[in-house]
C-alpha cells in the first residue's frame, strides 16, 4: 500500500510545486506579529531554521515571535551545550590543519605511493585502483585510508547533527548559506586538507558579523588560494622563481573572476575583464606554505606583481605587496554593487525566489548604512512585511539539504551518528562538500523538482520512518495509532495547514510509520 501512496502523492507533489506555492490572505499589518497563529511561527522556523521539531511551536509562541528572532540573530547568547555533548566524540574537529595533515592525510598520501612502487616493483600495474579489494590491501593502507576519510566523515556528521539537533538554527542556515557563497571543492587537491579549518576559523566565526571580514577570511585562506589556483599566480611576464627556485607560472585569474562575479559584485556588477587582470596582479603572491603538509597563508613577495594597477576606477600605487591585495578587497566590500548582490542573494534564501525587489532596495540600503553588516540587513529581511506576506508563505522548494534535515527535526529522532544522513544527501544530489563549481548549490526550486527527485525523498521519508537508518533513533514511540501520530505530525511539521490531498492521502495509512513517511513525502512538506 505504501509502495502505491508514494508514487501517487510524488506525482502530485511534482505538479503542486511546479503550479506554485499554497498560500492564504493574511491580514496581518505588522512585519513581527506579537501574537502569531501557528502557521506564521512555523514560518519563521523554517525560514530562520530547519523548521519545526516536537514542541517549538508552543515553545516560540511562550517566548514571543520578536524575542526569538532577535535571539536567532545573536547566537552566542544562546546555550548550545547539550550540542557540544554531541560533537565531543569527533576528535578532529577541533585539530589544526597542519595536525590533521601530519596524522590522517599524509601518511595515507604516503602509503599509496610505496605501495604503487612496491606494485611497480612486483610488475602489476602502478596505481591502486579504487576498487581494489580489502584482501588486495595492506591492514596499514586500509589503517591510513580510513583515518584519511574519517576528516571528512566527522566534518559532514557535524555540520547535519548541527542543523538538526542546535539551538542556534539561524546560525547554522547562514553557515551553510556562506560556505556556498564561498563554495569549495572537496575533490581538488589539497583543498579537502584544509575543509576543516574553512568552515570552523572562516566560515563559522563570520556568518553574522562584518561582510568585510568574512571576504577576508575567505581571500585568506589557503583551501579557497587552492582551489581557484591563486596560490600558483604570479607576475605576468617576468622571469621569477618560487621560494623553491622553480619558474614561477604566470598569472592566474581564476580568483579574480569569481571574487568579483560570485563574491561581490555579480555577474553584471559593472566590470570588466581588464579589472579581472588587475585584480589578479593585486594578489599574486598570494600563496600557502607547502599546501600538502597543512602549511599556512603566505605571502611571497618574490612572485608579486608590485606595479600600479587601476581597478574600477580606483588606482593603487605601486610597491603595495600585501596591501595590494588587501586595498582590493577594500574596494570590493564597499561597492554599491556588491551591497545589491549581497541583499538580493540574502532575499532569496529568505523569501522567495525572485525576491521583491522594495525589500532587495531597503536591504541594500542597510548594508551601505552599517558598512555591511550582515546581521543588520538580515535583521531587515526577516521582519519585513514582505518576509511575512502571504506570498512569501511556503514559496521556497527544500532543498535536498533543507528536507533531510527538517525531516530529521519533524520525526523528532536522534541523531547519534549522521553518516545515514550524509549518505542520504548523496543520493538526493546534494552532497555535502562536494559541489564542484565555485557558484555552489541553486537556491532555486527548479533545480530540485523533478519526479525522480521527489521519489528519492520518498523513499529517504520511508527509510526514516521505518527506523532503517543506523544511528538515527526515534526519540518518541511509533506504536501509537496512525490516526493519532498524523494528527501529532501535521502540527509539529504543517502547523495544522494541510492540503486536502495530503490530508487524503495520509489518512490511508496503516501505521505511525507510514504516516510519518506520508506526512513528510507529502508537497506539503516540501516547501518551506
Amino acid at each position: 500500500m505504501i509502495t502505491r501512496q508514494m508514487t501517487v502523492l510524488t506525482l502530485l507533489a511534482v505538479g503542486l510545486l511546479i503550479a506554485g506555492p499554497h498560500v492564504r490572505a493574511q491580514k496581518k499589518n505588522s512585519a513581527v506579529p506579537d501574537s502569531p497563529d501557528a502557521r506564521a511561527i512555523l514560518h519563521v522556523l523554517n525560514r530562520i531554521g530547519y523548521g519545526g521539531a516536537s514542541g517549538d511551536i508552543e515553545r516560540v509562541r511562550t517566548v514571543g515571535l520578536p524575542r526569538y528572532i532577535d535571539q536567532q540573530l545573536h547566537p552566542a547568547r544562546i546555550s548550545d551545550a547539550d550540542l557540544a555533548a554531541r560533537l565531543a566524540p569527533f576528535e578532529t574537529l577541533q585539530k589544526s590543519t597542519r595536525v590533521l595533515a601530519q596524522e590522517y592525510f599524509v601518511p595515507a598520501l604516503m602509503l599509496r605511493r610505496r605501495e604503487q612502487q612496491q606494485r611497480a616493483r612486483d610488475g602489476v600495474s602502478t596505481s591502486v585502483e579504487p576498487g581494489m579489494s580489502r584482501k588486495e590491501r595492506s591492514p596499514e593502507q586500509m589503517d591510513a585510508m580510513r583515518a584519511d576519510r574519517s576528516v571528512l566523515a566527522e566534518l559532514s556528521q557535524q555540520r547535519i547533527m548541527r542543523a538538526v539537533h542546535s539551538e542556534r538554527q539561524l546560525e547554522e542556515v547562514l553557515v551553510d548559506f556562506w560556505f556556498n557563497h564561498f563554495n569549495v571543492f572537496a575533490g581538488k587537491g589539497a583543498t579537502r586538507v584544509y575543509l576543516t579549518e574553512y568552515e570552523r576559523d572562516v566560515i563559522r566565526p563570520h556568518v553574522l558579523g562584518k561582510f568585510r571580514d568574512l571576504l577576508g577570511a575567505t581571500a585568506h585562506s589557503p583551501a579557497m588560494l587552492f582551489y581557484l589556483d591563486n596560490w600558483q599566480s604570479a607576475a605576468p611576464n617576468q622571469d621569477r622563481q618560487d621560494r623553491r627556485g622553480r619558474p614561477a607560472r604566470g598569472l592566474n585569474e581564476n580568483y579574480a573572476r569569481e571574487l568579483m562575479e560570485l563574491h561581490t559584485l555579480g555577474v553584471d556588477g559593472g566590470y570588466t575583464q581588464k579589472d579581472v587582470q588587475e585584480v589578479a596582479r593585486a594578489f599574486t603572491g598570494w600563496t600557502i606554505e607547502m599546501p600538502r603538509q597543512g602549511g599556512g597563508f603566505k605571502f611571497e613577495p618574490r612572485i608579486h606583481d608590485d606595479g600600479e594597477k587601476v581597478i574600477l576606477g580606483h588606482r593603487i600605487n605601486g610597491g603595495g605587496g600585501k596591501k595590494d591585495g588587501e586595498r582590493v578587497l577594500d574596494i570590493l566590500a564597499a561597492h554599491r554593487s556588491t551591497a545589491r548582490f549581497i541583499a538580493t542573494k540574502l532575499a532569496r534564501k529568505f523569501v522567495a525566489d525572485v525576491p521583491p525587489p522594495a525589500l532587495v532596495e531597503r536591504a541594500t540600503a542597510r548594508f551601505r548604512e552599517t558598512a555591511g553588516d550582515i546581521r543588520e540587513v538580515v535583521r531587515t529581511i526577516v521582519t519585513s512585511p514582505e518576509f511575512f506576506s502571504s506570498a512569501a508563505y511556503r514559496a521556497k522548494v527544500k532543498s535536498p539539504y533543507e528536507f533531510v534535515v527538517s525531516a530529521a527535526r519533524a520525526a523528532d529522532v536522534e541523531v547519534a551518528g549522521a553518516l545515514p544522513l550524509v549518505h542520504a544527501l548523496r543520493e538526493l544530489g546534494m552532497p555535502l562538500y562536494f559541489c564542484q563549481p565555485p557558484t555552489g548549490y541553486a537556491d532555486r526550486a527548479d533545480a530540485w523538482v523533478n519526479t525522480g527527485a521527489l521519489l528519492s525523498r520518498m523513499n529517504f521519508a520511508v527509510s526514516l520512518a521505518e527506523g532503517r537508518l543506523r544511528g538515527v533513533k526515534r526519540t518518541s514511540s511509533m506504536n501509537t495509532a496512525a490516526a493519532s501520530a498524523r494528527d501529532a505530525l501535521f502540527q509539529t511539521a504543517l502547523a495544522g495547514d494541510v492540503s486536502e490531498s495530503t490530508r487524503a492521502t495520509v489518512a490511508k495509512a496503516k501505521s505511525a510509520a507510514q504516516s510519518l513517511a506520508l506526512t513528510l513525502g507529502s508537497p506539503d512538506f516540501q516547501r518551506r
